[in-house]
């Protein structure tokens, strides 16, 4: 049984704090029912309220992966390595478990890498007109299955969104309602059933580098959605291999010049001697 003492930063129940601090459903609710959160040495049930400034004390077997990494922060900005199995908006999501940010971009669910989030409106503004005119430069790495030759070429394609379905298709050509994407691939390391590949993107669609790898034939090792699930139970992933290693502001306005040509890094241990 470990023990992890924490500090509260936002007013909630017990159980919203749980699932955001990264617990799954699953663990939160045994907690809840083994009665193991505590403040002041009172035991604590799913619907308490707990007030920022609080100390809690919760028990549990297992602690669950970190969902963020800080890697830098002022005054307008934080930077962080997104950790797997949260949302960047929404409930239980990075907005909600970091105090004072707005998220800017996004990354999937299950992707984890680099991000800059904005902590007041300038930088808001700032920094969607830096990603609307491509100003922000985002490099990739993943694992796919197969052994593709890729030398850094573009390569363009068509995606049409299916809301319904929460996924995405990928054409050669354009059809109705989709839009074009261009996305760049270099093999960084040949295996004997899979290969890293660095990615370069170049219009930020949803799912567009897992959907464009698996419609070239190379899905990423992991990914539930695109992927193959024999290939994914077999080396027991249970998230997508994709991470963004690298954030680069090559341009940005209003007062915040100082960001201009800095380049954050966060290189996953599976891939970092390939980079």
């Amino acid at each position: 049984m470990e023990r992890i003492e924490l500090k509260i930063k936002k007013t909630g129940s017990v159980k919203d704090f749980l699932l955001a601090y990264g617990f799954s459903q699953k663990q939160a609710n045994k907690i809840l029912k083994n009665k193991d959160v505590k403040r002041d040495g009172k035991r604590l049930q799913a619907d308490d309220v707990i007030s920022a400034g609080d100390d809690i004390v919760v028990y549990c077997q297992e602690t669950p992966e970190p969902k963020f990494e800080k890697l830098f922060e002022d005054e307008n900005v934080l930077v962080i390595s997104k950790g797997p199995k949260i949302e960047v908006q929404g409930e239980n999501s990075l907005e909600k478990l970091i105090e004072g940010v707005t998220a800017v971009h996004r990354l999937d669910r299950n992707t984890t890498g680099v991000m800059i989030m904005a902590k007041n409106k300038n930088a808001e503004e700032c920094l969607k007109e830096a990603f609307k005119n491509g100003w922000i430069e985002k490099k990739y790495v993943c694992e796919v299955y197969g052994t593709p030759n890729f030398n850094g070429e573009k390569k363009e394609a068509f995606l049409l969104k299916d809301s319904a379905r929460s996924e995405v298709k990928i054409f050669n050509s354009y059809v109705q309602r989709s839009v074009k994407i261009v996305t760049s691939f270099k093999t960084l390391k040949k295996g004997v059933e899979t290969s890293l590949v660095e990615v370069g993107l170049y219009t930020g669609k949803t799912h567009q580098i897992r959907a464009h790898l698996a419609f070239l034939g190379y899905p990423i090792v992991g990914d539930g959605k695109y992927g193959i699930n024999k290939i994914n139970k077999k080396f027991k992933e249970n998230y997508q291999k994709l991470h963004c290693f690298s954030l680069k502001i090559k341009k940005i306005n209003k007062n915040m010049e100082y960001l201009q040509n800095k380049e954050f890094i966060k290189k996953p241990f599976w891939a970092e001697k390939y980079l």
